[in-house]
């Protein structure tokens, strides 16, 4: 159990506890140095008062898992996830059984396979984990992923039809494939089974398919409808191994360990920026310690291009490992992350793992390079209706590829829901875009809507990003028709301005103690955001740029009580942030993210700073 620190009062005399359950502004910052609004995150003050009782949890612990939503019989389970605890039944998946079945059957029968994958992380791992389930009986799995420029998203009936001409008997496509009602149709067909493993939204008519398994379907009884590709394609091979236990599936072979690809699963599951819960949190929590040990011979590889000894952190995956294996897919050949993530042959890795550092380099270069042009556009559009819902941006010869990293930029700038639309040259006449959205506005209902209308020619996703295709001559019909539709939403969205403060502590009070205990609320991501830790009245007592352009800052904050604490202010320099950080003295607010970190078998306790307010 961790000590209760010492909290600082907030502004104007409110209490800590008062400000954590009612999500007012935290120390009464309304507009920060980086232009934000501090507010607490909601906490119960009954569901703290539960925790502290029943799980013997100091204040600031029962606090922090109260904002999540962690109930007293649910602690254990969440500060340690454990597979066994939350792995779901794999028949409680529509189709899942059936889906086996027929799997297992060509396993036996050594029928041709193949997986046909989307060119994402998320689906390059869904296709590891086959291929190398395959692979432990002996049996191969041909590989198929579609050319993202010239065959775009998902099967097609060229495709299917590809596949068939080459022998295949059996095709399984992971994170893709439950809204190709035209290339299912097509495969049917032609007499070519189809099972489709996905995750992604369905609504309507269930296509024709041998088997189609998706927590997302909207008679699927899992629950799971948070799953990605990865998660459904491990479970999938879960039930492989229940099968095969009762017919004799494995013969001479070993039964396939599953638990050695949570590596795989992990890296779709961060990836794919899928909630933190349940299940998933379990798959992410033991899958990291698969991966701090590089037993994949892919992911080892990318590390040591990464300068990553022992990736164990989920920004490892989502910053360092994610962006490599799908710059493949962004701006080089579609297969590559798959590829790197399946295959074993030293000869053959080292080339695919450099192949795809050399392509994130030129990602970041092609992405800065647009990035100039649509931050100037975006400007301009906010200069002519400030009061626009939605940013959208486009420009011929900007590569599709990049397009909804753009997007997301857009979005973090602005504060609201940004597209990015590319077309011309090698990528064709049609505008291809993606955009990234806020809480609380819908974005993909509204482009699926769009599309319907026909002003889009193809366009769906999810809430918080979707993709499109549209004649460019219509982006700005399309622009403003978006505008009112997402109007009301926008309005009513909380403000996307807003940095969720945990709690406040003096400098004192953000110890090692409290950094472990913030460190066992890992893996943090969707559903389980990093806590931020707000330090009150703190001055610089020392300060130095650093990195290779003087961009980052690291200081030394002192409170009032002498306390003092190492931080580190990541690309603060010449900003609003940095100039308050280097002016020695001033008192500040300061929020961040305290953990230990450990390098090279040392540790030390960090604390990243992220936004200041003059106190």
């Amino acid at each position: 159990m961790i000590p209760l620190a010492e909290s600082a009062p907030a502004a104007k005399g409110d209490s800590v506890a008062r400000d954590s359950a009612t999500g007012d502004f935290a120390l009464g910052i309304g507009n920060s140095l980086g232009g934000r609004i501090w507010r607490m995150r909601p906490a119960e003050e009954r569901a703290i008062r539960r925790l502290e009782q029943e799980s013997g949890l100091d204040e600031i612990s029962a606090r922090l898992l109260a904002a999540r939503d962690v109930a007293p019989a649910d602690v254990a389970l969440f500060l340690k996830p454990s597979l066994k605890a939350s792995f779901p039944d794999p028949s409680s998946f529509a189709d899942l059984d059936r889906a086996a079945d027929i799997i297992a059957a060509a396993l036996k029968d050594g029928r041709p396979c193949a997986v046909f994958a989307d060119y994402d992380v998320d689906g390059g791992s869904a296709a590891a984990i086959l291929i190398r389930y395959f692979r432990a009986l002996g049996r191969r799995l041909e590989l198929y992923v579609p050319d993202r420029i010239h065959e775009g998203y998902g099967p097609s009936p060229a495709a299917f039809a590809k596949l068939k001409a080459r022998g295949i008997a059996l095709v399984i496509t992971v994170d893709c494939g439950a809204a190709a009602f035209e290339a299912l149709a097509a495969a049917d067909d032609m007499g070519l089974p189809i099972i489709v493993l996905d995750h992604h939204l369905m609504h309507g008519e269930i296509p024709k398919t041998a088997a189609l398994v998706n927590p997302n379907r909207p008679d699927c009884q899992s629950g799971m409808g948070t799953l990605t590709a990865a998660g459904v394609a491990f479970v999938m091979c879960a039930a492989l191994n229940r099968l095969g236990r009762k017919t004799g599936l494995f013969g001479d072979w070993p039964e396939p360990d599953i638990l050695q690809w949570l590596d795989l699963a992990a890296m779709g599951t961060l990836c794919d920026v899928a909630p933190l819960r349940g299940f998933n949190r379990a798959i992410v929590a033991q899958g990291l310690k698969v991966l701090s040990r590089t037993q994949n011979p892919g992911l080892r590889r990318l590390s040591e291009l990464a300068n990553l000894a022992a990736p164990d952190k989920t920004w490892h995956a989502t910053f360092a490992l994610g962006p490599r294996l799908n710059a493949g897919g962004r701006i080089g050949a579609a297969d590559l992350a798959a590829r790197a993530l399946s295959e074993d042959d030293p000869a053959e890795i080292g080339p695919l793992a450099i192949r795809l550092d050399q392509l994130n380099i030129e990602r970041r270069a092609i992405e800065a390079e647009i990035l100039d042009a649509a931050l100037r556009l975006g400007e301009a559009q906010l200069a002519v209706a400030p009061d626009s819902a939605v940013i959208v941006v486009g420009a011929e010869g900007w590569h599709p590829g990049v397009v909804g990293i753009i997007a997301a930029r857009l979005k973090e700038k602005f504060f609201r829901p940004a597209i990015a639309i590319g077309w011309g040259g090698p990528f064709g006449e049609k505008g291809k875009g993606s955009g990234r959205s806020i809480e609380g506005v819908n974005l993909g209902r509204a482009i699926s809507q769009a599309a319907r209308d026909g002003v889009l020619i193809a366009g769906g996703g999810h809430a918080m990003a979707a993709g499109l295709t549209i004649e460019p001559w219509r982006i700005d019909e399309f622009r403003g028709i978006l505008s009112a539709a997402l109007a009301d939403e926008y309005r009513a969205a909380p403000n996307a301005r807003t940095e969720m403060v945990d709690i406040v502590v003096r400098v004192e009070a953000a110890d090692e103690r409290l950094a472990r205990f913030l460190n066992s609320l890992e893996p943090f991501g969707p559903a389980n955001s990093e806590p931020v830790i707000a330090l009150s009245r703190v001055r610089t007592v020392f300060s130095k740029r650093m990195g290779a352009d003087g961009a980052h800052l690291r200081v030394t904050l002192e409170g009032e009580s002498g306390g003092r604490l190492e931080a580190v202010a990541f690309r603060a320099a010449d900003t609003p942030l940095g100039e308050a950080l280097e002016m020695r003295g001033r008192p500040l607010h300061v929020i961040g993210r305290l953990s230990i970190d450990r390098w090279n078998g040392r540790e030390k306790l960090k604390y990243e700073l992220i936004d200041a307010a003059l106190a």
